[in-house]
């Protein structure tokens, strides 16, 4: 069944069309969730959370392109508002959370913790934006218009970023002997 169809079956109500979807989506929901919190059971609360408002918001969604820019926006939005409601709340030890049952297959899992450790430390929405450049491979036109921001602040975002990251990688790196 093709995309816009199963669309305009779960807009008519169609539960089993909605199901579909949410399951065509829920992988690049949750990662997109997932690679920002960094927190499987927030990033599942996320995703919950997203694909319910798009069960009410489903009538106004116009085509499947529409659809998945839709839930980008969404997820991202969501994703600032959970990191911007953690630094209030009292923050749950990193030892009491179960185990991730999926395992991400990299091919240096030292290198990538590492890596996910150091950009976890950018600024809310220049963490976002890195994360749908490299994780999402979103062009910068796309993550402007996603996140409603000029094309150009974007852009410095990114390049600062991409800085930052470039010396925590190396100061980090030099701290180890190879």
């Amino acid at each position: 069944m093709q995309a816009d169809e199963l669309l305009a079956r779960a807009s008519s109500g169609d539960q089993s069309a909605f199901t579909d979807l949410v399951r065509q989506h829920q992988g690049m929901v949750f990662g997109l969730a997932y690679n920002y919190l960094r927190v499987r059971a927030l990033a599942e609360e996320l995703a919950q959370e997203v694909f319910l408002q798009l069960y009410r918001y489903l009538p106004q969604i116009e085509s499947s392109e529409h659809l998945v820019h839709w839930l980008r926006r969404v997820t991202c939005h969501r994703a600032i508002d959970y990191t911007r409601r953690l630094k209030r709340e009292p923050q749950t030890p990193l030892d009491d959370l179960p185990e991730p049952a999926v395992e991400f297959r990299e091919s240096d899992p030292l290198m990538a913790g590492a890596l996910r450790r150091i950009v976890a430390t950018l600024p809310e929405k220049p963490r976002m934006i890195i994360t749908l450049r490299y994780q999402e491979d979103l062009e910068p036109a796309e993550i402007a218009e996603l996140l409603e921001m000029p094309l150009n602040t974007v852009k410095s975002h990114l390049r600062r970023s991409l800085n930052i990251l470039r010396e925590k990688v190396t100061r980090s790196l030099g701290e180890v002997e190879v």
